[in-house]
């Protein structure tokens, strides 16, 4: 049996976390025993570790500062002071200060595999958790295997830092019966009304574009055009956004549900999943979405071509323009008929991305290593 190890920083609210759990758990118990092992032990997912998982944590409290202070140590410094175990494979499953750790490792023996979730654009911003650009060469260059979440992901960092290294892109795993079964819990906060029902969903921070989706929204109701809009997630932007809502007499036209453990039965009940981030890696969102049938309109980031079609087979991408996304949703709230079709191309996409699938891809990466 193989010993594998996936590092990451936390087990919070974000993407990675979530797909996180739904790879490891479903992976096979009697061929790996898999460690998940957190910087920092924190975090909403935590709770949903089958008990097949071994859970370990560096830190017992987030360190404010971490990455500035973990670069007072060299990588294999890092390593032996947070990885105490040997490991078949060392997985570091986001970038930043995870990749670092986990490069530092000097067993031979252990493969190592680094995980990129975004896109960085820029050598400095693929770089910042490490000393300098030639450290993060130096440390990605270590590893057996750079899997990316998407193709555009895996040639922006390839733009990024001209790594030499070997490169496979490997879809995230989600739990589609489980978030089929869990859609079908009662559910009363959104009300059948006869408009079209818009949601987005993750952390409330400012690159997930929320204020767009509220500005589309006002944009809509002054043209006549009633929709109402649900964002399910929390986080430091719901201030902001809950303001913005009461300057704007956008009181009955949105609601802020929260972080929810179960979003999928407030996602079933909507017409339309909206994406309009600034960035993505490859959206944990909006594959859920299709998985459940729901029509996804998006903005053009990380991967969505590549879950969408590039002619938008099976849901609406647009230029990363607050206009274009607009005119979409608009177009679609005056032309119902375009949801209904969407819905379809939805339900038949999403079963691409079955639990199944992805997960043997992910255990065939690992024994060929």
């Amino acid at each position: 049996m193989k010993k594998i190890l996936f590092l990451i920083h936390d087990l919070g609210q974000g993407g990675a976390e979530k797909v996180l759990i739904n790879l490891v758990n479903n992976m096979d118990h009697t061929k790996f025993d898999v460690t998940v092992m957190t910087l920092f032990d924190c975090g909403e997912n935590k709770q949903f570790l089958s008990k097949d998982i071994t859970y370990k944590t560096w830190c017992k409290k987030m360190v404010r500062g971490n990455s500035h202070l973990m670069k007072l140590l060299t990588p294999s410094q890092l390593h032996n002071l947070v990885i105490k175990e040997y490991y078949d494979v060392e997985i570091a499953y986001l970038e930043g200060p995870c990749a670092r750790v986990i490069s530092g490792c000097q067993n031979k023996k252990t493969k190592l595999v680094s995980w990129i979730h975004i896109e960085q654009h820029t050598s400095k911003r693929a770089a910042r958790s490490f000393r300098s650009i030639e450290e993060s060469r130096k440390c990605y260059t270590r590893f057996n295997k750079i899997i990316s979440v998407s193709k555009s992901v895996e040639q922006d960092f390839k733009k990024a830092l001209s790594v030499n290294a070997d490169y496979e892109v490997l879809y995230n795993t989600n739990e589609s019966k489980k978030i089929k079964e869990m859609s079908n819990e009662t559910e009363n906060q959104i009300l059948n009304q006869d408009v079209i029902k818009m949601i987005g969903v993750g952390k409330l921070l400012k690159n997930k574009g929320f204020d767009r989706l509220l500005k589309i929204v006002k944009r809509l109701k002054k043209n006549g055009l009633n929709t109402h809009l649900y964002i399910l997630g929390d986080g430091p932007e719901r201030g902001n956004l809950e303001e913005y809502c009461r300057n704007n007499d956008l009181i009955d036209n949105v609601t802020l549900l929260g972080y929810q453990l179960n979003p999928y039965k407030f996602i079933k009940k909507c017409d339309l999943f909206v994406c309009a981030s600034l960035a993505e890696g490859f959206s944990t969102a909006a594959t859920e979405a299709l998985i459940l049938g729901i029509p996804v309109c998006t903005v053009e980031v990380s991967g969505m071509k590549e879950m969408l079609g590039e002619n938008n087979e099976y849901g609406i991408v647009v230029a990363n323009e607050d206009i274009e996304l607009y005119k979409a949703i608009k177009d679609l709230v005056k032309n119902p008929e375009k949801i209904l079709y969407y819905k379809q191309q939805a339900e038949f996409r999403g079963n691409y991305f079955s639990t199944e699938g992805t997960v043997k891809k992910v255990e065939e990466m690992i024994e060929n290593l």
